[in-house]
């Protein structure tokens, strides 16, 4: 028997086939001159809809207040993003894959994946967001500011709120496929999978022979990680056998602790990186 199994994905639905690998967004967003706006209808999960509503409306309310920056927990040098959050139903909107960008995203390197490549991370790719909830790369959406970890008023902390009423779709997404999850904390606390079949990334490095957690490397490796997965001709539909396709490049091990099973990947500690190209 094959290690993997071949299964065909389609991106009319927001039923997602292969494998399901979640993202965290990027803090810092690419701004575009030019586009259309944005419309809630268009985006997947389009349940999700009134929920987004709520948040946009919160957000710009927020963002237009003297004490915006310190509920959005931003310095002043970013009090032009914070502006921007009042008009954002007239901003230029443009892929997600293109407004998302920081360490993670350039590691992915979306714009240098081939064509089929790019079909399978713009349909298995989700980002976890504190203001969409949960959005695909080919989804049109204008640079935002806005961190899972705020507290919005009237709606309470964006993590707790969005749980609610995100398990339910993402799970149903899910179904039993695999779900690689290569999220932050701050964002996997608005989700958890509930099929029994995920599986988060953890990334260390060798400092003096011990592992230590780090941070930038993290982000980047994951990066890595999520495009390594969409050059996949297969894909995995166990841990188990994405253990046996990660350990291909690079050192890794599976666990399981009271979190759940994830997957450990050890950097060396001449470990350097470099963008996607």
């Amino acid at each position: 028997m094959p290690l993997f199994i071949n299964r065909e994905s389609s991106l009319s639905s927001d039923k997602l086939e292969g494998v399901l690998i979640l993202l965290p967004p990027s803090e810092g967003k690419t701004a575009h001159a030019e586009g259309s706006p944005f419309d809630l209808a268009d985006l997947s999960f389009p349940e999700l809809s009134d929920d987004r509503h709520q948040v946009l409306g919160a957000l710009a309310e927020v963002s237009g207040r003297a004490d915006a920056m310190d509920v959005l927990g931003v310095g002043a040098s970013l009090a032009n993003e914070v502006a921007r959050n009042i008009n954002l139903h007239i901003e230029p909107a443009a892929k997600a894959h293109d407004i998302y960008s920081g360490v993670l995203f350039e590691a992915l390197g979306y714009s240098t994946l081939s064509p089929e490549a790019q079909r399978r991370a713009d349909q298995s790719i989700v980002v976890i967001s504190a203001l969409w909830g949960a959005v695909r790369f080919a989804d049109r959406i204008p640079p935002y500011r806005l961190s899972m970890s705020v507290k919005l008023e009237p709606l309470g902390k964006l993590a707790s709120w969005w749980k609610k009423r995100l398990a339910a779709i993402l799970d149903e997404a899910a179904a039993d496929q695999l779900v690689i999850d290569a999220r932050s904390s701050t964002y996997a606390a608005a989700y958890k999978p509930s099929n029994g079949n995920s599986v988060a990334i953890n990334v260390f490095q060798l400092r003096n022979g011990l592992p230590k957690v780090v941070s930038h490397f993290a982000k980047h490796t994951r990066g890595e990680v999520a495009r390594f997965l969409v050059q996949q001709e297969t894909e995995p539909a166990t841990a188990d056998e994405l253990v046996q396709l990660i350990r291909s490049r690079w050192e890794a091990s599976l666990v399981e602790d009271k979190k759940g099973r994830a997957l450990n990947i050890l950097l060396p500690e001449d470990h350097q990186f470099t963008t996607a190209k």
